[in-house]
């Protein structure tokens, strides 16, 4: 059945899974020239962001997959820049993707939690409107905008995609496993944790793993949306809920693809944040038990045929050459549950909600023919970097992302990378930092995380597992690095964390009614 909700526009603004709970429990028009590009003369570009799900850095025959095939993926990596050491600032989804859109620590904008890690259905909360992200940007530039598929950004009508500079959004509203059919809420959940119901809680997350196995869509009442706006105001359809999963990548590409033919004679941003491979994983008919490495496999390699299709839009319309295409995942793979629904980290220790290497490096691959020359970096960089490399390029002044380096300079000449250092959070708290060639840790792992008596610290050229702790060797270096944290911290002011507003209203209403 199909719904409309309509709402007035709201002003336009100038530019000048349930299991994170449980898991968590346990453990503009006004354009500046200040900005400059580095090549004397750049037409304006065209953007695409292709944002997988909980992929792993090593998922991809680029990155050193033995079997699953990614000959898209490998295309774009062997004829662009792949990024060797590129990360996300935290291992989950909304503060990940809050900071490729905004060019910001998610602490500054409140979009991070201490009680839940991401946002959760009917929050009612989500990217505040002073946040300028990416989209609204581009659009003050007068680009044409586009998201198809996962926001997780908050689920409120004033929340969506199409609130924040985005002309159009077909897609879901939060993660694929959310809204699960027959099992507690997020809030029930959560009163189960106050009142110590560890045994029942521990069952619940058990069952949900199972659900993995053999996955069915119709037990994931998660909405599939279509959302307008101009400048008479935005029209929100709901299309289906629950989502058909299986074609739901087939039925972003094709949006993608259309959108693209329709709006090549214009500069566009297309942000792709594709669903998968996100537990539980689906694949389109043509996709299923093709990889050698299980549904998880089938999922890559259908991103990749997406990926391809992206490109092949790009070449039919004779526009692959002005395109800036990037690729990335919002944190490394969920490893939960059995080995063929685990992605690969590579040589990498950790995963998903840790920040050890495998949850927070990614895969990171521009492309642009004819403008980046085939190149493996080495240097660090991050998505947070995203924004002010577009702005860059664009010559647009950006004040506001604070956090965003411009490696503008190393996709257009091979120059080094600005980016030194990197501070990585997980639910508001900064738990490890690097600094060059080295990591300090400062909680322990994984998930809830203890701060730690003493600092660990890695050499990550020499210990890509972060097994050899030589903070006892290298007292200088962790000086160091504590100094760099002080300086971080001091220039970064915090916002209160919007992703436990839910409780926090909860507990206010449950004390209101006790008086």
């Amino acid at each position: 059945m199909v719904s409309r909700l309509w709402r007035s526009s709201r002003h336009q603004r100038s530019f000048c899974s349930w299991v994170f709970i449980i898991t968590s429990i346990f453990g503009a028009q006004a354009v500046c020239a200040s900005g400059e590009a580095t090549q004397d003369s750049v037409a304006r570009p065209n953007i695409i962001i292709l944002y997988a799900d909980d992929m792993g850095w090593g998922d991809t025959g680029a990155y050193g997959h033995p079997y699953i095939k990614t000959p898209s993926l490998d295309r774009l990596a062997n004829e662009g820049q792949r990024w060797t050491d590129f990360y996300v600032p935290a291992p989950v989804c909304s503060p990940s993707r809050a900071a490729l859109l905004t060019g910001r620590h998610p602490v500054r904008s409140g979009l991070y939690g201490v009680g839940s890690p991401v946002l959760f259905p009917d929050d009612n909360y989500g990217i505040p409107e002073s946040e300028v992200t990416l989209a609204e940007m581009l659009k003050g530039a007068g680009y044409r905008t586009a998201i198809m598929g996962k926001w997780h950004l908050g689920d409120a009508p004033e929340h969506f995609p199409t609130r924040h500079g985005f002309d159009y959004w077909f897609g879901i509203p939060y993660s694929n496993d959310m809204k699960f059919e027959g099992r507690p809420g997020i809030e029930e959940l959560f009163l189960m944790q106050q009142t110590g119901q560890t045994e029942a809680l521990h069952k619940i997350f058990n069952d949900f793993l199972i659900a993995f196995e053999d996955p069915n869509s119709s037990n994931y009442n998660v909405p599939l949306w279509r959302s307008r706006c101009d400048q008479n105001g935005c029209e929100d359809e709901l299309l289906e809920q629950p989502t058909f999963q299986p074609n739901l990548t087939t039925r972003l590409t094709h949006e993608a693809t259309r959108f693209i033919e329709e709006a090549k004679e214009e500069p566009f941003l297309l942000y792709l944040p594709y669903t998968m491979p996100h537990l539980p994983v689906f694949a389109d008919e043509p996709f299923k038990a093709k990889s050698l490495a299980g549904p998880y496999g089938d999922t890559i390699e259908e991103i990749d045929w997406s990926v391809g299709e992206i490109i092949s839009a790009l070449e039919k319309a004779g526009i692959d050459n002005n395109t800036l295409v990037f690729f990335s995942s919002d944190n490394g793979p969920w490893q939960l549950a059995s080995i063929h629904l685990a992605g690969s980290t590579g040589p990498f220790k950790g995963s998903k909600q840790e920040i050890y290497e495998g949850g927070v490096r990614v895969p990171g691959i521009f492309w642009w023919p004819g403008t980046i020359a085939p190149e493996v970096i080495s240097d660090m960089g991050s998505v947070l970097d995203l924004y002010q490399t577009i702005a860059a390029i664009l010559a647009l002044d950006t004040p506001q992302a604070l956090d965003s380096h411009n490696l503008s300079p190393v996709l257009l000449e091979s120059k080094a990378s600005p980016r030194e250092e990197l501070a990585f959070y997980r639910k508001g708290e900064l738990r490890a930092y690097r600094k060059g060639d080295f990591k300090l840790h400062l909680f322990d792992q994984p998930q809830g995380g203890e701060p730690l008596e003493m600092p660990e610290l890695y050499n990550l050229r020499r210990d890509l597992g972060e097994k050899d702790n030589i903070a006892d060797t290298h007292p200088e270096i962790v000086a160091g690095i504590l100094s760099a944290i002080a300086s971080h911290k001091a220039n970064l002011p915090r916002k209160p964390p919007l992703f436990d507003q839910r409780f926090v209203d909860m507990m206010n209403r449950g004390a209101d009614s006790g008086r």
